[in-house]
């Protein structure tokens, strides 16, 4: 009997387990083949003494009923004795299926226990991701070894590529255990957020720790050749959270600086709520001394509001505080509110020019979602503040905040009551502020009420055709508490002493119907009711001798009708010239409208006063002149008016000679002339024929210029003292009509792209305060927040079109403007406004660019509001200059900085102090 020898496929995976007792295994094979053959043999008498055993060797029953089990298993099945067998086996390390692949070979040593691949090597295991030129796995110590190779010029090529979940690592070498998860890493490059870190040697204790030695780490795109770097021989790093390093210096063309660090700690948390010191500029004044800006506290509060505050400080005593916060909820709102305070020390105190002042200035945004309740809505745009806040303040250089005049605020609800008729409900707060004269009118607040049309001569499902049917009524209901005041008196009791209330009911009967057919016409009866908290009484008051209003408290109203109506219809006509023409027709499309309105006089709302105190000279007035909602009249009204729309369209054979449909073009967007005659004018007080009234507006040079135009023509002669007389102009030796005023206005963008990114970049904070969105009145230049003329999105073109001499076209772009006003009140015949403005940007280099913003008054002989501007790139740096060469905004300023927000604060900052 012989035992079966285990096949090839086997041996390794069966002999394994048998090892260990493999004296056992062979001697119970011996006893079994001697115990077979003694029963197929002769008789043998029985013995009365067992067999002795070699004395030190004892074999259990058990063992041996075991072993003889698995020899008899391994004989019949060497698969289910391995399976079957009473040792454990030796479990493996690896814990999971390793993928591998190589283009050039895959070499397998059992003896050694390694697994070499070569040319561009692939090994795949659980999170990790290893590509090389050479992978080399050790399965017997747990390791696996990657390097470079050379190629056929001796260069080294394929570089280890090392990705363990979300890190990166990309070294000359790598040295990885698989069981503790170490490693060592030599001449690692990895991006971590904005930063590039490189280090001669890496040592990854877990997922969750490295220690590196002789790193720079930087935000250049080319870790290896970086225009600058910080330089250390320590760093402790942990992904996706911080960086700790010991002594560190700052590179800059390979160069070491002066800037050093005993130790460094750079926060690189991917959360984008994360609570942190806003570290503050340094920047000197002639006025107020040195100074620290912009310095604060970030708190992430939540993640649907935060809350940054800032503060400057001068040594003069001059400080500013500012308190900005964003908020927002997905599909339900969003908004953000900024409060700025300074406190202003010009000069020294016992000094002339000693002044000190404080000014402030809110603004707040809200908008809602109309997801979150189509029945109502929300919404605030709030810029008030000190009249002077652009002008002098320390931190702020708005160009656009500075130039504009006007500071304005509305707040805003609404709300729709579906119910039968359907209501709906306004309530407003509106404020606007002059800032030249320092005047501010405000509303707190305006309710509006309306309720949806009624027809009372049609049902509910009918169909609204007709006089009759279209009869409709309304209800509508304004009331508003009106104030006007001064910076000076904001908000203090006097303000509040003067506010204007009132409250006015209109319903409005109306209907439309069709006349011939062509000839659309409605007619209307009103009928208003307006409410007043105080009214005026007015005498001659003998100890001032002069005439005073007395203001009188108390409920008082007034009730007025009017009636008016239209009929208008719209005619086309079309000029053909032939399909052959360069112009095959011209189409013009006229809308006429003749309108008709009368409102009788209110004489019992008019009371008389002695306006020189003797009785003789008798005036009249109403007690509710300066109401909000003006007053009664006094006379009749009945105007007859008329209005004349135009557009003028032409149709062009298309250059190209494909197309086989004509071209639409738009001569005139809109030509319109509307005038107006008062039946009751009894050509003294009043003249019959209102001024006409010419406005039009059309699209040049592909839709690029805009031209809008105005004039207005007075039919009637004026005396020698300016005044209109009944005598029409040409009856006093003049043209039919006389040219009072007259306006154009010409906006022309021109690009030598069709698309420029970098065209009118968006500027939140001048849009709001009333700017313009290009660059006419120039760039915003506020401190910390200047807009780049660079394209941030854009690739960088690299140094071999870097290298090449800049022969291509010149990017650039271009916006021109340009407005005249006469005037001809009086016959003076002057132009009294003459302005051009022009702004201009130009890529000199692919790394410089320029701009321009200017304009010439000629009227004034001057030059309007000028900037020049000038930035570099300096790939991972960004330098500017903006100078403001004369006016009293006069200023310059010059800026060079790291482009990347992790390290924002390493930059310096100069502005000099306007002479404004």
């Amino acid at each position: 009997m012989t035992v079966q020898k285990t096949g090839h496929n086997y041996t390794k995976i069966a002999f394994i387990p048998l090892q260990t007792n493999l004296f056992n295994i062979v001697l119970v094979a011996f006893l079994l083949s001697i115990g077979s053959f003694d029963v197929c043999a002769q008789e043998i008498p029985k013995r009365n003494s067992p067999i002795p055993i070699k004395k030190g060797v004892v074999i259990p029953l058990d063992t041996v009923k075991k072993s003889a089990k698995v020899v008899i298993d391994t004989i019949n099945n060497p698969i289910k004795a391995v399976v079957k067998d009473s040792i454990p086996e030796k479990k493996t390390f690896l814990k999971s299926k390793v993928k591998y692949k190589a283009d050039n070979y895959v070499n397998i040593d059992q003896k050694k226990k390694l697994v070499t691949l070569y040319d561009k090597a692939e090994l795949y295991y659980e999170d990790v991701e290893l590509k090389s030129g050479i992978i080399v796995l050790d399965y017997e110590k747990n390791e696996v070894y990657a390097g470079r190779i050379k190629d056929s010029t001796g260069k080294y090529t394929q570089y280890p590529n090392f990705k363990q979940g979300a890190n990166e690592v990309q070294p000359d070498s790598i040295r990885f255990n698989f069981k503790t998860q170490k490693a060592l890493i030599y001449n690692s490059r990895s991006d971590q957020g904005e930063f590039r870190i490189k280090a001669q040697v890496t040592k990854k204790e877990n997922d969750s720790v490295y220690f590196l030695k002789s790193v720079r780490f930087t935000t250049s795109k080319d870790v290896d050749n970086p225009e600058y770097y910080f330089q250390t021989n320590k760093v402790k790093f942990i992904p996706g959270k911080k960086v700790i390093t010991g002594l560190t210096n700052m590179v800059i063309a390979d160069v070491p600086t002066p800037i050093a660090l005993p130790f460094a700690y750079f926060p690189m948390s991917k959360e984008t709520n994360v609570s942190g010191i806003i570290l503050p500029s340094y920047n000197d004044s002639n006025t107020r001394g040195f100074s620290l800006q912009n310095g604060g506290y970030y708190f992430a509060l939540s993640d649907h509001y935060d809350l940054t505050f800032l503060g400057d400080y001068y040594t003069n005593g001059s400080y500013g505080l500012r308190f900005e916060s964003s908020y927002a909820k997905r599909y339900n709102y969003r908004g953000n509110i900024n409060f700025r305070y300074e406190n202003l020390i010009t000069s020294e105190r016992g000094f002339p020019d000693y002044a000190k002042q404080k000014i402030y200035n809110l603004q707040w945004s809200h908008s809602r979602d109309n997801k979150s309740n189509p029945n109502s809505t929300f919404s605030a745009s709030v810029n008030l503040g000190s009249s002077k806040y652009f002008q002098q303040s320390i931190n702020q250089a708005n160009v656009g905040s500075n130039l504009n005049n006007t500071l304005s605020s509305s707040v805003s609800y609404s709300k729709t009551f579906n119910s039968i008729p359907q209501v709906r409900m306004s309530l407003s707060a509106t404020h606007s502020q002059n800032t030249q004269t320092e005047v501010i009118n405000m509303t707190l607040p305006t309710l509006q009420l309306s309720v949806d049309r009624i027809y009372p001569f049609a049902g509910k499902d009918d169909i609204k055709k007709g006089f009759f049917k279209n009869i409709n009524l309304q209800y509508n209901l304004s009331g508003r508490n009106s104030i006007t005041t001064t910076d000076s008196l904001f908000f203090k009791p006097q303000m509040f002493r003067d506010a204007q209330v009132g409250v006015q009911h209109s319903i409005p009967l109306s209907t439309n119907f069709k006349l011939f057919k062509y000839f659309s016409g409605s007619t209307s009866v009103n009928y208003e009711e307006v409410w007043y908290a105080k009214t005026i009484e007015r005498n001659f008051d003998v100890d001032q001798g002069a005439v005073v209003d007395k203001t009188v408290n108390g409920f008082d109203a007034y009730r007025t009708y009017s009636f008016s109506s239209s009929l208008g219809t719209t005619v086309y006509g079309t000029f053909n010239f032939g399909e052959d023409k360069k112009i095959q027709s011209i189409r013009h499309v006229m809308r006429p409208s003749l309108s008709y309105g009368y409102t009788p006089s209110f004489e019992k709302y008019y009371d008389t006063y002695d306006s020189d105190g003797t009785g003789t000279i008798s005036k009249q007035y109403t007690r509710f002149e300066g109401g909000i909602f003006g007053a009664p009249g006094l006379t009749n009204s009945n105007v007859l008016g008329f209005d004349l729309s135009n557009t003028f369209e032409a149709k062009v054979r298309d250059t190209d000679s494909t197309k086989t449909e004509p071209k639409k073009i738009m001569l005139l967007n809109n030509l319109n002339l509307s005038t107006s005659y008062n039946l009751d004018a009894d050509g003294v007080t009043s003249l019959a024929w209102s001024p006409v009234r010419v406005s039009g507006g059309t699209q040049l040079f592909k839709e690029k210029m805009n031209v809008n135009f105005g004039a207005t023509l007075d039919p009637y002669a004026i005396d020698n003292s300016g005044t209109r007389i009944n005598t029409f102009n040409i009856d006093n030796g003049g043209s039919l009509f006389r040219m009072t005023s007259a306006n154009m206005t010409l906006n022309y963008s021109i690009s030598s792209q069709q698309n420029d990114k970098n065209k009118n970049k968006k500027d939140d904070q001048t849009q709001r305060n009333g700017g313009r969105e290009d660059d006419l009145f120039g760039r915003n230049t506020v401190n910390n927040g200047n807009v780049s003329q660079f394209d941030d999105d854009g690739e960088d073109p690299g140094e071999d079109v870097i290298s090449e001499f800049f022969t291509s076209k010149l990017p650039w772009d271009m916006t021109f403007a340009y407005s005249l006003t006469y005037g001809n009140n009086n016959r003076e015949r002057e132009i009294i406004g003459n302005s051009i403005m022009i702004s201009a940007n130009a890529d000199l280099t692919p790394k410089w660019k320029a701009g321009i913003s200017t304009g010439y008054d000629f009227v004034q002989n001057g030059v309007t509001y000028t900037q020049l501007r000038f930035e570099r790139d300096l790939l991972s740096w960004r330098m500017d200059f903006n100078w403001t060469p004369f006016g009293t905004n006069a200023n310059w300023g010059f800026f060079i900085g790291i482009k990347s927000g992790v390290l924002s604060d390493i930059k310096w900052d100069k502005r000099s102090t306007s002479t404004r």
